[in-house]
């Protein structure tokens, strides 16, 4: 059966949502082959994530056990996608498979993400298509981009980070991490010149909080958490806005939509804002401005590698068209 325009506008609308997040630079986007699946890509950091998708638009009942296998048994994914007719049958289908499959493979459940569309949209409708395009935007972004390529990175989580009372020392440490990992607390404030005390109790908030893990539950030996290097990348990019280089223009409204998910609306800050420990004019009650009192204070005291913009990579083939 030939695939219907809105299944083929639904597959292409999910490639092209997650390669525009990309244009965000904080993680690079290929299109990969389609092979099995109807389509994936590879967003790619310092590692590759693969995210493949089936959609679900004419065919229901048995077919929808056929998608979830193909996708679930595959082992080199991150993230299963499932784009699918809002309707209570497959719904109902839905949630019998996938009952299943949390007796036999719950692990390889937890890499799924379903996305329901009105069961009534029209792909001919140039107003339904941007319907459906901004909702699919929106949940994708959400659900599956802040969750493979930003580690689970929340709001509640940014709010904390940037609630710290030392600004700086939370990526001053994080960058310390990642660079030259983490041997001891007092190797460590040598290193970074600072107190001991305000080290260990940092430290041990960014472990409290997820951004650091530990082998050990009494922490030490540390290294950083995906949300922490997601948090470092985000920090890198407002330090490109503080200096006016984020974009041309300073502006990106890719980043800019990711940011607001957050929590951080970075533009309501000028970037003449007095930032700085002892000079700032920031309200202390606003996780943005807090957030980027540190990416301002890090800068000054010199205490961060700051990441490089992630770029799109070319493919190694031309994904297949079939």
């Amino acid at each position: 059966m030939p695939e219907s325009p809105e299944h083929i506008f639904l597959s292409k609308t999910a490639l092209e949502i997650m390669e525009n997040a990309s244009r965000s630079r904080l993680f690079g986007y290929t299109e990969g082959q389609r092979k099995r699946f109807d389509f994936s890509c590879d967003l790619k950091k310092d590692w590759s994530k693969v995210v493949a998708g089936q959609t679900l638009w004419r065919h229901g009942g048995d077919g929808i056990d056929k998608d979830l296998r193909t996708l679930l048994h595959e082992q080199d994914i991150a993230a299963a996608v499932y784009i699918a007719r809002h309707e209570s049958s497959n719904r109902a289908r839905l949630a019998e498979v996938t009952q299943d499959y949390l007796k036999t493979m719950r692990e390889s459940l937890t890499r799924l993400r379903v996305f329901w569309v009105p069961a009534d949209f029209d792909a001919d409708d140039e107003s339904a298509r941007k319907t459906v395009r901004n909702l699919l935007r929106e949940e994708i972004t959400k659900d599956l981009l802040l969750q493979v390529a930003l580690g689970g990175l929340t709001p509640q989580d940014v709010t904390r980070f940037a609630a710290s009372r030392r600004p700086g020392l939370p990526l001053g440490i994080m960058s310390h991490v990642k660079k030259h990992g983490y041997r001891n607390h007092r190797h460590t404030a040598k290193a970074l010149g600072i107190d001991l005390n305000a080290l260990k109790l940092e430290t041990e908030r960014l472990f409290v909080l997820g951004f650091l893990r530990s082998d050990s539950l009494q922490g030490g030996d540390y290294s950083v958490t995906d949300s922490g290097n997601a948090m470092l990348d985000i920090c890198s990019r407002l330090h490109n806005y503080l200096h006016g280089s984020l974009c041309d223009g300073n502006k990106n409204e890719e980043f800019e939509h990711i940011c607001k998910l957050l929590g951080i609306d970075y533009p309501s800050i000028p970037t003449t804002t007095r930032l700085l420990i002892g000079e700032a004019e920031i309200d202390i009650q606003n996780p943005t401005a807090l957030l980027l009192q540190h990416v301002a204070q890090a800068d000054a005291d010199g205490s961060v590698d700051w990441s490089e913009p992630y770029f799109d990579l070319p493919s190694s083939s031309d994904p297949s068209t079939g």
